[in-house]
């Protein structure tokens, strides 16, 4: 397909032919690193209404062999219980926690090595928190590509030994997630690689837009009435509103659902932004959901734009919330969602009586299960606690289990 880049903030537009992450004559940084103007969008060449099948028709660049790495694809689940407990008919659970490497990442992750392969580059290096690092790593074992990920030395034990068994120089850094994003970059200037940082590769919008094509599918080739985004830097839920905006612009859909930007009251500069106008950084982020701990969400602009466009909002939960809401996930509906994906389904608990208010107990609405559990045991060791072993006598057991 061929397509054009265009900045954000000129609208200039540059041709697809070569790998572009900013705008030249927009980009600036703040003083700690990050980019925050000059981004580029991708314009696609949309497909024909009639001749739209699936994702790989809104894909800028081919798609490498997905047997290798099938990311996406993934199954749209009932809940029976929590749908009948709170009295929404048409609750689904987008289930990118099955995707190869446990989270939604490898969706961007696929595009980026597409457009490595694409360019004959062998290296892609990037910054993350470790669900990015893990996604890239994984695609790299696939398809046979270097992977340099720069974290900081406070994420997940779990995130971080994903990468490392994938083959991946995993370089822990003294700072915070926004420092090795900006090292990360430094590194790409100076040594070559395509460079996958979220928002500043705008092909890591364009993988994760392909979770709204497939919802579109999965829903009968109708849209849902509200999606459930949990948001930490901004470019889910860019990728999210850029799939739905291709639909409607490939005349696939006549309108947007309500997209909801769900964050921690630790780390919700977007919603503030949203509220308030205030800028979109904050001094810190402190959030146990470590996926969505971001002080300056470098998706931040787009995801504003994609809540104005789709007439979605913001919705912040406490950490405690957070943790109930990945419980009741286990308990209730069999999902294993790490922190920062059991966030979106807090959000939607929290708006209930707004959802039923404003849409009716049949509305059709999709929570977005952005990663598994597994991803961060380390948040159950103050909260849950093995029983204790017992005899092997049925005596014993009588008594454990009739207490």
């Amino acid at each position: 397909m061929e397509f054009t880049y265009r900045c954000m903030d000129c609208r200039t537009r540059y041709p697809g032919d070569t790998i572009r992450y900013l705008c030249p004559a927009c980009a600036s940084k703040t003083p700690s690193g990050e980019f925050i103007s000059g981004l580029l969008e991708v314009e696609n060449t949309l497909p024909d209404p009639h001749e739209a099948r699936s994702f790989s028709s809104f894909s800028p660049y081919p798609l490498p062999d997905t047997r290798a790495f099938p990311a996406g694809n993934t199954p749209l689940v009932k809940p029976l219980e929590l749908s009948s407990r709170y009295h929404f008919s048409r609750l689904f659970f987008k289930l990118d926690s099955l995707n190869p490497s446990g989270s939604f990442k490898d969706r961007a992750s696929l595009m980026v090595a597409a457009q490595a392969l694409h360019h004959g580059e062998q290296a892609v290096v990037l910054a993350s928190t470790g669900n990015a690092g893990s996604a890239m790593a994984c695609a790299g074992a696939a398809f046979g590509l270097q992977v340099v990920l720069f974290v900081p030395e406070s994420a997940p034990a779990n995130k971080l030994m994903q990468s490392v068994l994938y083959g991946a120089q995993v370089v822990p850094i003294e700072g915070t997630y926004d420092e090795a994003f900006r090292l990360s970059i430094e590194w790409t200037q100076a040594f070559g690689g395509v460079n996958r940082n979220t928002a500043y590769n705008p092909m890591t919008v364009e993988g994760k837009k392909s979770v709204s094509i497939e919802l579109w599918e999965q829903f009968g080739s109708r849209i849902p009435d509200v999606v459930y985004i949990p948001v930490g830097d901004g470019v889910i839920f860019s990728g999210v509103y850029k799939g739905f905006r291709d639909l409607v612009d490939a005349g696939l859909t006549d309108r947007l659902p309500a997209l909801v930007c769900v964050q921690s009251e630790l780390s919700d500069a977007i919603s503030r932004a949203w509220k308030t106008g205030a800028p979109l950084a904050l001094s810190e982020a402190s959030t146990l959901a470590d996926s969505i701990s971001v002080a300056s969400p470098a998706g931040g602009r787009y995801a504003l734009r994609g809540l104005i466009d789709s007439g979605g909002w913001a919705t912040v939960v406490s950490d405690t919330a957070i943790l109930d809401a990945q419980r009741e996930l286990s308990r209730d509906a069999g999902i294993f969602a790490e922190p920062a994906a059991a966030a979106a389904w807090a959000g939607l608990r929290q708006d209930r009586q707004r959802l039923a208010d404003t849409f009716g107990d049949d509305a059709r609405i999709a929570v977005l299960i952005t990663g598994t559990g597994f991803k961060d045991m380390g948040v159950f060791s103050s909260s849950v606690t093995m029983p204790k072993a017992i005899p092997p006598t049925l005596e014993a057991a009588e008594e454990r289990l009739q207490k």
